[in-house]
């Protein structure tokens, strides 16, 4: 039965009562019967002590292990010798962890990919290709599942068949995966081989605290942290945090110095975070295109027009993403003409529409 899990249905077990609770004994079992006096020496109030075991005398161990194997969650407990590797070496990993699919393989290379939910037409791009390059070169790449860049890294990965890894503030149950318009996306996460992981159990709800708390978990399941767009008050920088709190390389893509989305960026480049502007540069800083790359790195190729009409629609969008109404002022072609090339181009994987009829050069 797992009693460790169990630990982590009552109702007013804490990161720290959790912890040392499991860690004080030498199995979860003994744990989860520990006698008052035991209780209060790791920490639990003598009201809580009382609580916890009145608590555990209504519920039933084997109840709760037939649920979460009906569901299809696992866990892994901190005494498990599949608890991932790199989130075991943090200074307050979560003693049990909920999961739906496969836990990432502690061998491959793993990066995070973090920032806005509200999110430009360039953090969007950067996001995308930077993610893409990466899981081509079998990079796993973990993220929030937020909306916003988190979504963007976790498709962008999909996209190649790459793994991905979502890490929530909620419960693993298919009704508590939030934000609810991802549930989908969590499901082709699974189905592609990666997991959703979070160390609340089914049927928890996110708080204003459960969500800074997994970002200490994405930032120790990997060995760095990329953040392609954030503003100062991004829930991206907690994470940047913990990377520098557990050691870890902190990447961050350059804005504008007028951009707001792009400020928390700017802000790390500037107290020494690594400067990233395509994949590679963090391949090299985290030395896997020796030990792990399966081929080279796919570099982008020029893209070369065709015509006249092409050559025209590039120039304008070199400078950067454009609305087509934009380009039919600016290139002076018919709007026909122009929508006529945009759609070649899409279709032929030169230009990409990134929402709302605004293009960019792929």
């Amino acid at each position: 039965m797992n009693y460790a899990a169990a630990i982590c249905y009552f109702p007013k077990i804490t990161y720290v009562r959790a912890r040392n609770l499991l860690t004080r004994f030498s199995d979860p079992q003994t744990a989860f019967f520990a006698e008052l006096d035991d209780l209060v020496q790791v920490g639990f109030s003598e009201t809580i002590a009382h609580e916890f075991m009145i608590w555990r005398e209504k519920i039933s161990v084997e109840k709760i292990t037939e649920d979460l194997a009906s569901s299809k969650i696992q866990t892994v407990s901190i005494f498990d010798d599949t608890y991932p590797i790199l989130l075991k070496e943090i200074t307050d990993p979560p003693p049990v962890l909920f999961f739906r699919g496969n836990l990432p393989d502690s061998n491959k290379p793993s990066v995070s990919v973090v920032g806005t939910r509200r999110c430009s037409i360039y953090g969007k791009q950067i996001t995308r290709d930077i993610s893409s390059e990466l899981a081509e070169n079998g990079v796993v790449i973990v993220s929030g599942l937020a909306l916003g860049i988190d979504g963007i890294a976790h498709e962008a990965t999909l996209a190649k068949n790459g793994i991905t890894v979502a890490v929530l503030g909620s419960g693993v149950d298919r009704r508590h995966v939030y934000p609810s318009a991802h549930q989908p996306l969590a499901e082709r996460i699974i189905e592609n081989g990666g997991a959703i992981i979070s160390e609340y159990p089914p049927n928890f709800e996110p708080t204003q605290y459960s969500f800074p708390a997994r970002n200490r978990i994405i930032a120790g399941l990997t060995m760095g942290t990329i953040i392609t767009e954030a503003p100062l008050s991004s829930g991206a920088l907690i994470t940047a945090e913990r990377c520098l709190d557990y050691n870890r390389d902190i990447f961050a893509v350059p804005h504008p110095v007028t951009s707001i989305q792009g400020a928390g960026g700017n802000k790390l480049l500037k107290k020494g975070a690594i400067l990233v502007t395509e994949a590679s540069d963090i391949l090299e800083a985290l030395e896997i295109q020796t030990n792990f790359r399966n081929s080279g790195v796919t570099k982008n190729k020029p893209t070369i027009p065709t015509n006249p009409q092409e050559a025209s629609i590039f120039s304008l969008l070199e400078t950067g993403p454009k609305h087509v109404d934009e380009i039919i002022k600016e290139s002076g072609l018919e709007s026909s003409k122009v929508m006529g090339t945009l759609t070649i181009l899409e279709m032929s994987g030169k230009v990409v529409n990134n929402g709302g009829m605004t293009y960019v050069l792929r």
